[in-house]
């Protein structure tokens, strides 16, 4: 039997009791339900098992709809997120129901000016008031003027101390299930945003500012942070080999932040090369317009992002998030024991110290290695970039 055809297509009738696993594995058979299929296949298999660190990144009006508390925060509980990176925007109106503020389905074929006239918002068909957004902003500015937030920090302890405060105001509230800052707080999962200016956060943060508060949010602590437990994923600490995961559920800078990891250490660190073993991207963006959400793993191989020897282990799924995720969630707690929590957040220090050792101790060989080279070579100096590595071929 040919290779090109060795799994058959065996329909069957749908049936009034179907789970999700059968759905998914008997009925997602072809186009990008198979490659959804696969995606669930590869989660369970392979990426949510020991060993593996995860990182999931957010992009798109996912919170306003549910997805924190409803999908993102069970992946959470369940220790199949490890850290994730995020628009500031859906940060923020995860907070809407972490506050108890309400938000409505509704219909995009609305006259936004009566909305306007109304005091109303739109997000597509999720309808909200005004005045959510202005009890939220209330909110943000009155934690962010407490002691712990007048200094210079990374997002992650920026998130970790909103998701402390706001987890606090679910405990008055009764709240059963957390958002999603809450959540991550709680299991010590580090949550990082790639433009932390880009949200009406942010916006509150530079109006403190004017104020005379002394937060300064340091994007320079992310990315080495992010760097560090990217190269930390290959040391589990145990006889299992430590693997990294990217999953990316949509595109733009978060998901950039979270693949750059891989160049930062080895094109700007001299470090390790090798990329993320396991690319999985849920996506509607095409990749021949040269746009960043489209860019395919193979691409990715090219900056060094993933491991070319791991491409087997990449999929990309064109289609809606909002109908993806929860199909992926529903899968992967039905299939998949849950994992320890690996709590990134509080092992931040330790392995950002881990990345600058071997970062200085790299620099330190780079002159020693040139130092050894044939003795016709040692009167002329290598030319290197900053990294350390030589450049070829005469070009800098």
């Amino acid at each position: 039997m040919s290779k090109f055809h060795s799994h058959q297509i065996t329909p069957t009738p749908v049936s009034a009791d179907l789970s999700v696993v059968d759905l998914i594995d008997n009925h997602f058979s072809a186009y990008n339900s198979a490659r959804l299929r696969e995606i669930c296949h590869l989660l369970s298999r392979d990426v949510l098992q020991e060993g593996v660190t995860v990182g999931l990144t957010l992009s798109g009006a996912l919170t306003p709809a549910g997805f924190g508390i409803s999908a993102i925060a069970p992946l959470i509980r369940h220790g199949f997120i490890d850290y994730i990176i995020s628009t500031g925007a859906n940060l923020y109106h995860d907070l809407h129901y972490g506050l108890g503020l309400n938000l409505y389905k509704g219909s995009p074929f609305v006259d936004d000016a009566e909305l306007r006239e109304q005091g109303n918002i739109r997000i597509y068909d999720i309808i909200f008031d005004y005045d959510v957004l202005l009890e939220t902003d209330a909110f943000v500015r009155t934690i962010l003027r407490a002691e712990p937030f007048q200094k210079r920090m990374g997002t992650a302890e920026f998130h970790y101390l909103l998701g402390k405060y706001i987890r606090e105001i679910e405990k008055q509230r009764g709240v059963e299930h957390s958002c999603l800052l809450a959540t991550a707080y709680e299991c010590g999962v580090p949550i990082y945003t790639s433009s932390p200016g880009d949200s009406s956060i942010g916006m509150n943060v530079a109006a403190l500012a004017l104020e005379g508060s002394e937060l300064v949010l340091d994007p320079a602590i992310d990315v080495n942070e992010t760097a560090a437990i990217a190269y930390g994923a290959r040391d589990t600490g145990t006889p299992i080999p430590g693997k990294s995961a990217a999953v990316i559920l949509g595109g733009g800078s978060p998901k950039n932040f979270l693949l750059q990891t891989q160049p930062q250490i080895h094109e700007v660190l001299g470090l390790e090369e090798r990329g993320h073993d396991y690319f999985i991207q849920i996506t509607d963006a095409r990749p021949d317009t040269g746009g960043l959400s489209g860019a395919t793993p193979s691409e990715a191989v090219s900056w060094g992002k993933v491991d070319p020897e791991e491409l087997p282990n990449t999929i990309v799924c064109y289609t809606d998030t909002t109908i993806a995720l929860p199909i992926l969630t529903a899968y992967a707690i039905a299939q998949c024991e849950p994992r320890p929590l690996k709590r990134l957040y509080d092992r931040r220090s330790q392995m950002l110290t881990k990345l600058q050792l071997d970062y200085q101790l790299a620099k330190a060989q780079k002159p020693q290695e040139r130092a050894q080279s044939p003795a016709e070579h040692r009167s002329a100096p290598v030319a290197t970039y900053p990294c350390g590595t030589p450049i070829r071929n005469g070009h800098g």
